[in-house]
C-alpha cells in the first residue's frame, strides 16, 4: 500500500465515521468524534485498528449517540477501538498516566463540534508542555525499557517495526518531545523517515495476511519484490537504514533532554560557553564540536580526536561537526601518524560511548575516511541465529567487551584492533575468518603497525573461532588437542590476546555464547594450551581420575549423583562396564528432556564410570534410576520414544577427523537440534561393538555439532573400513533409516 492508498483509505473511514454520527444523530454542540494515539492522516494501514473517543463537555448525555453510533462501524467492516469520555475525564487521565498522554497529542477530528475537538487538542498540549520537565523522565525510562526488552531495528534479527529501538514508537515519541518546545529534531527528515518505515509495515501486513509488526526472516524475499530492492539483503539494508536514522535522532534528543534536565531553571538567553578539551575540539554542553581555532584541512587527524574525545567521555560527537569532518578533514596519509593510530585505540577502547559515536560517524559519512573497508559488513544480517545483532553492531559490541579486558594483555592495541576487524571478512563466499585475514593485515599496515603487531592482528582475525571451536567439539584430554592450537597460535602473546578476543566476541554475540559452561571449557583450553608454550612439550596424556565405587555397584547395580553448577548440573553414573552403556544413560536423559553438553566415559577395573554435563538444575538420581531400569530392562525404548527425523530438513553429515587424535576415532556430527541426537548416535555405535569415549555437544541456532570420540571395545582407534561403517551407522540412525 502506498502513501497515497493509505491516506485515501484514512480518508474513507474518517467518511464512514461522519456518516455513522451523522447517522446517530450527534448534531449536539458540545460533543465531537475524534481518532487518538495514531500516527496522524497516514498511519490507518490494511490491518490497523481507528482508535476513536467519543468525547462530549460535562452537562451533555452521549448516551443514545453512543448507542447508535458503533454498530454501523463494525457492519461497514472498519476495526475500531472505541470509549466515550467527557472532556475532564481525557486531561485527568492524561495527567495520571503518562502513555495516554503520549496517544492524545495527535488528537484528530472526525466528526462534531470542531470547537470541542480543537480544545481538547489545545489543553492536551498546554498541559503537556507544562508539565514536560517532570513527565520526561518517566517517558525516558518507559522508552529505555522497552529498548531493553525489544531491541534495535537496524541490529536484531527479528526487527519489529513499531516497539524496538528506531521503530514508529520511537518517531511518536519524537514528535511528543518536539511538542514540549524544549527541543528540536529535523522535521522533514523525521517525517520522511517515519512514513517510509509505514510503507514497509504495511507491506509486512499485507505479507502476513494479519496485524503484524515484526519481520521474520522468511519474509524479506517477498519484501525485496515488493520494495523493488533487487534481494532480500538489499530490502534489509533499506528498512534497517530506517530504523538505524531514527535510531540516531531518538539517541541525540534524549542526551539534548537530558542536557536540559540536568540545568537549572535559567534566567535570560543563554550564550553557548565552549570549553577546550584537546587541539581544535571543544565541549559545548554535553556535546563535542570544533573550537573557533579549528583547520580541519590542515589537521588530518582531527575527526579522530573529536570521536575519541566524544566517546571517552560519553557524550555527543556534535553529527554537523562530523559531517564537517568528513567533507573538510585532510585525508590520513598511508601509514598513519602514531598519534592518528593511538586516538583510533583510545575511540575503540572507550566503552559504551562508542556505540553512539561509532553510529553518528556512520550516520555522517565520517567513517568511510577511517575505515572504508567498513561497507563490506554494514547492516549485513548474521547468518547464525546466536547472534543478536547484525554483524556490524556486534563488531562495536565486541570492541565495548574488549576494552574492559585490556588489563589482561600486553598489547591492548592490538586486542582493540583485532576486535574491530574479527569479522571483516564476512559477506562473501570464502569462509570469512579466512577472508578477513589479508584484509586486516592491509587495514593493520595501514595504520601504521609494525610487522609484529600487523602479524598478530592477522593471526588473531584468522583463528578467533579456534579456542571457542575447539573447547566445545574436541576433548580436553586427548594430547592432540592442544596440539592444535599451539600450532595455530604459536605463542604466549597470541595466545593470551586470542583468549581475550574470544571472550568479548562470545559476549557480544549473546549470554548463550559465554555461558559460565562454555567459558569453562575456553578457559581451561587456553590454560592447557599456555602450559604447553610455556615448557615447549606437548602435555601428558591425562589419566582419569580414581572414582569411590559404592557398594551397590559391585554388587551389579548403577548408581547415580547428581551436583549442582552454575548454569547446570553434572551427572556421574557408575554401573559395571558394557558397551552401550552410554546410549542407555543418555536415552534417560533425552527422555526426561535434559539438554546434554558434554559426556565422558571409562574404565576402572570391571566397572564404568560416565559424567553427563546437562543444561539442567534440580535433577533427582532417584528420577533417573527409575528411568535407567525401564530403559535397561527394555520397558521403555528411547529411540521409538524421541521424535523422528524431519524429512524436510537438511541431512545430517557425519565426518571422520583423523588429525583430531592419535589415541581415538573422532566422529564429527552435524545434524539438527532435536533431544536425542546424542543416545541416537551412541546406540548406532554400540550394535556395532565399538565403545564411545567421550562426546562434546554444541548447538549453533538450529544445527547441533557433536563430537564422538570412539574405540574399539578393546581400547585404540578404528580401522579405516570400521569408522567408514562406524560413520555410516551414525548417519543411518539419525535419517531415521
Amino acid at each position: 500500500m502506498t502513501a497515497a492508498e493509505r491516506a485515501a483509505r484514512t480518508e474513507q473511514a474518517d467518511a464512514l465515521c461522519l456518516k455513522a454520527y451523522d447517522g446517530a444523530g450527534g448534531h449536539e454542540t458540545g460533543m465531537a468524534l475524534v481518532a487518538v494515539g495514531g500516527y496522524g492522516r497516514s498511519e490507518l494501514a490494511p490491518h490497523s485498528d481507528l482508535d476513536v473517543v467519543l468525547i462530549h463537555d460535562e452537562g451533555v448525555d452521549p448516551g443514545q449517540v453512543a448507542d447508535r453510533l458503533w454498530y454501523p462501524l463494525w457492519d461497514s467492516g472498519v476495526k475500531v477501538d472505541h470509549s466515550v469520555r467527557a472532556l475532564s475525564e481525557m486531561v485527568t487521565a492524561a495527567e495520571a498516566d503518562v502513555k495516554v498522554a503520549l496517544g492524545s497529542l495527535d488528537v484528530r477530528h472526525l466528526a462534531g463540534d470542531p470547537g470541542l475537538s480543537l480544545r481538547l487538542r489545545t489543553t492536551m498540549l498546554a498541559q503537556w508542555r507544562r508539565g514536560a520537565r517532570e513527565r520526561l523522565p518517566v517517558v525516558e525510562r518507559l522508552v529505555r525499557a522497552r529498548h531493553d526488552l525489544v531491541g534495535e531495528l537496524a541490529h536484531v534479527s527479528v526487527p519489529d517495526l513499531k516497539e524496538a529501538e528506531g521503530g514508529l514508537r520511537d518517531a511518536t515519541v519524537l514528535r511528543a518531545l518536539v511538542a514540549t518546545w524544549l527541543v528540536d529534531v529535523p522535521h522533514v527528515e523525521l517525517e520522511r523517515v517515519r512514513l517510509a518505515l509505514l510503507d514497509v509495515r504495511d507491506l509486512v501486513q499485507e505479507v502476513a495476511g494479519r496485524p503484524s509488526d515484526r519481520v521474520t526472516p522468511e519474509m524479506w524475499a517477498e519484501l525485496a519484490t515488493r520494495l523493488e530492492t533487487g534481494d532480500a539483503r538489499a530490502a534489509q539494508v533499506h528498512v534497517r537504514e530506517l530504523g538505524r536514522r531514527i535510531t540516531h535522532l531518538s539517541r541525540l534528543t534524549w542526551r539534548r533532554v537530558d542536557d536540559y534536565l540536568a540545568r537549572p531553571a535559567a534566567v535570560g538567553a543563554r550564550r553557548p560557553a565552549l570549553t577546550p578539551i584537546a587541539p581544535g575540539v571543544a565541549l559545548a554542553g554535553d556535546e563535542v564540536v570544533l573550537d573557533r581555532g579549528a583547520r580541519p584541512a590542515e589537521d588530518p587527524v582531527l575527526l579522530l580526536r573529536a570521536a575519541a574525545e566524544a566517546a571517552e567521555r560519553d557524550v555527543v560527537l556534535a553529527p554537523p561537526t562530523a559531517a564537517r569532518l568528513a567533507r573538510e578533514c585532510a585525508p590520513l596519509p598511508d601509514p598513519w601518524p602514531a598519534e592518528a593510530r593511538r586516538l583510533l585505540v583510545r575511540l575503540l577502547a572507550s566503552g559504551r560511548g562508542l556505540v553512539d559515536t561509532w553510529d553518528t560517524l556512520e550516520e555522517t559519512g565520517a567513517l568511510g575516511a577511517v575505515l572504508p573497508e567498513w561497507e563490506r559488513i554494514r547492516l549485513l544480517p548474521h547468518a547464525s541465529a546466536i547472534h543478536r545483532f547484525t554483524v556490524d553492531r556486534h563488531v562495536v559490541e565486541t570492541c565495548v567487551e574488549a576494552s574492559a579486558l585490556i588489563r589482561t594483555v600486553a598489547r591492548p592495541d592490538v586486542l582493540m584492533v583485532a576486535a574491530l576487524l574479527h569479522d571483516i571478512g564476512k559477506g562473501s563466499l570464502t569462509e570469512h575468518s579466512v577472508a578477513g585475514e589479508p584484509i586486516a593485515r592491509d587495514i593493520a599496515r595501514r595504520m601504521g603497525f609494525d610487522a609484529v603487531a600487523v602479524e598478530l592482528v592477522g593471526t588473531l582475525v584468522r583463528w578467533h573461532l579456534l579456542l571457542a571451536e575447539t573447547a566445545t567439539t574436541r576433548d580436553p584430554d586427548d594430547p592432540a588437542t592442544v596440539e592444535l592450537v599451539t600450532s595455530r597460535v604459536g605463542s604466549a602473546e597470541a595466545l593470551s590476546l586470542l583468549t581475550a578476543l574470544t571472550e568479548a566476541d562470545a559476549k557480544a554475540a549473546s549470554p548463550k555464547a559465554w555461558s559460565s559452561w562454555r567459558a569453562g571449557l575456553v578457559l581451561d583450553l587456553a590454560r592447557r594450551t599456555r602450559t604447553a608454550l610455556d615448557t615447549g612439550s606437548a602435555p601428558a596424556p591425562v589419566v582419569p581420575e580414581e572414582v569411590p565405587v559404592p557398594e551397590e555397584v559391585r554388587r551389579g547395580e548403577v548408581s547415580f549423583a547428581v551436583e549442582e553448577l552454575a548454569d547446570g548440573a553434572r551427572v556421574t553414573v557408575l554401573a559395571p562396564d558394557r558397551v552401550g552403556l552410554l546410549a542407555d544413560l543418555a536415552g534417560v536423559l533425552a527422555l526426561q528432556r535434559l539438554p546434554v553438553r558434554a559426556a565422558r566415559a571409562w574404565a576402572q577395573d570391571q566397572h564404568a564410570v560416565a559424567v553427563f554435563e546437562v543444561a539442567a538444575q534440580g535433577l533427582d538420581p532417584t528420577v533417573l534410576r527409575t528411568r535407567y531400569d525401564a530403559v535397561r530392562s527394555g520397558a521403555v525404548d528411547p529411540t521409538a520414544r524421541l521424535r523422528p527425523a524431519d524429512p524436510d530438513v537438511l541431512a545430517p553429515t557425519v565426518a571422520v577427523r583423523p588429525e583430531a587424535s592419535a589415541q581415538s576415532t573422532v566422529l564429527e556430527v552435524r545434524a539438527t537440534d532435536r533431544p536425542g541426537v546424542v543416545h541416537l548416535v551412541c546406540a548406532a555405535l554400540a550394535r556395532l561393538g565399538v565403545a564411545v569415549r567421550s562426546a562434546h555437544v554444541d548447538t549453533l541456532g538450529p544445527q547441533a555439532v557433536d563430537v564422538f570420540y570412539v574405540q574399539e571395545a578393546d581400547a585404540g582407534p578404528l580401522p579405516d573400513s570400521r569408522a567408514a561403517e562406524a560413520a555410516h551407522a551414525v548417519r543411518a540412525a539419525l535419517s531415521g533409516e
